[in-house]
């Protein structure tokens, strides 16, 4: 018999956006960061992101999360966040997630009330805030990454739709931020089709006409996001709400407003004066959902005033299980995989 490949899974979802923590199961990675050991799997061992996000093992609006020794002493452990864009460098819900699952891992011992640690992503460091309460974790906090307003009202005309307004914000992606209201939408749960719908024709009419640049970065490729802003209620002094939806793929929108999506809102609310350092946003998916984003402070960096923040959230544990690789199977694609999975 054939030795089978197995890995080690915990299943754990932040507002209703699904991660598969792989905990166990696979070798270690080439490079010296957390960044060049994503570059590695990206480029040679795509096979396990394709294997968990694809029949039969999965769908793709989940997105995995790849537990790996930190390279930063500073650290507790790294992760790699896989979704079927591709290899985002930072996400706020997967964050959160892989941050839950460190402390229910045990990697982490949970303390009774605050705590804090820190995560290696491929961004780089991540400050986390966990609330213990009565041994579960109740909330993560964590840093979002820096976030700034690349075009600010620009329009363009989107075949089958019209002329259409939107704001560009880098918040760990590129995302086009559009007006649900002017587009027609109340952001329901019954319009997400059609959500997913107008986002691809936007995002690809933008693709088609702009490429977007980060400051320091570079060329981080195509605009990929798109977020829906709903009406901004004030609930009270600094504090705000609003219903978002947050589109990553085609035919996907996040159950979650998603961390960077937060962000983004962040960034443009500042750049508008209406939110200053302190305040918050609370954005609420079509699922009810809701993550919490704090303005921490902004700081010019070039011709940008760059918004730091912070995104809360909670996450659920759904499912601890092994998983078998049968690279024999037609409905597998083991690209890769048996340079990186341990066998039995």
């Amino acid at each position: 018999m054939k030795p089978e490949m197995t890995l080690q899974l915990m299943d754990t979802h932040a507002g209703g956006d699904v991660s598969r923590i792989v905990t166990g199961g696979v070798g270690p990675l080439p490079g010296s960061t957390v960044r060049a050991q994503m570059e590695y799997l990206r480029d040679n061992a795509d096979g396990l992101r394709t294997l968990l996000l694809e029949e039969p093992y999965g769908i793709p609006e989940m997105s995995v999360d790849l537990l790996v020794p930190a390279t930063d002493p500073r650290a507790v452990a790294g992760y790699i966040i896989m979704e079927v864009m591709g290899y985002p460098i930072y996400s706020g819900s997967n964050t959160i997630c892989t941050a839950t699952a460190v402390l229910e891992a045990g990697l982490v011992p949970k303390l009774e009330g605050q705590q804090h640690f820190m995560l290696e992503s491929p961004a780089g460091l991540v400050s986390i805030e966990a609330t213990v309460h009565d041994g579960m974790v109740d909330a993560i906090t964590c840093e979002g990454l820096p976030s700034y307003i690349q075009t600010h009202r620009a329009s363009l005309r989107v075949p089958g739709i019209g002329e259409v307004e939107y704001s560009v914000a880098y918040s760990g992606g590129f995302y086009a931020l559009v007006d649900a209201k002017a587009l027609g939408f109340d952001l329901t749960l019954s319009e997400e089709r059609a959500l997913a719908r107008t986002a691809h024709a936007i995002v690809e009419a933008i693709q088609g006409e702009r490429c977007f640049s980060h400051y320091a970065l570079g060329d981080v490729g195509p605009l990929p996001f798109l977020h829906f802003m709903g009406p901004v209620e004030p609930v009270a002094d600094g504090c705000f709400r609003s219903r978002s939806a947050t589109y990553v793929h085609p035919g996907v929108i996040c159950r979650s407003t998603t961390g960077t999506g937060t962000s983004a809102r962040l960034a443009l609310m500042n750049l508008e004066g209406r939110m200053k350092p302190g305040d918050r946003l609370e954005t609420i998916s079509l699922r009810q959902t809701r993550f919490i984003g704090e303005l921490t402070s902004v700081e010019m960096e070039g011709n940008y005033p760059v918004v730091r923040n912070r995104i809360t959230g909670k996450s659920y544990v759904i499912a601890r299980s092994d998983i078998v690789v049968n690279c024999d199977d037609p409905m597998v694609t083991c690209d890769g995989l048996s340079r990186i999975l341990s066998r039995r």
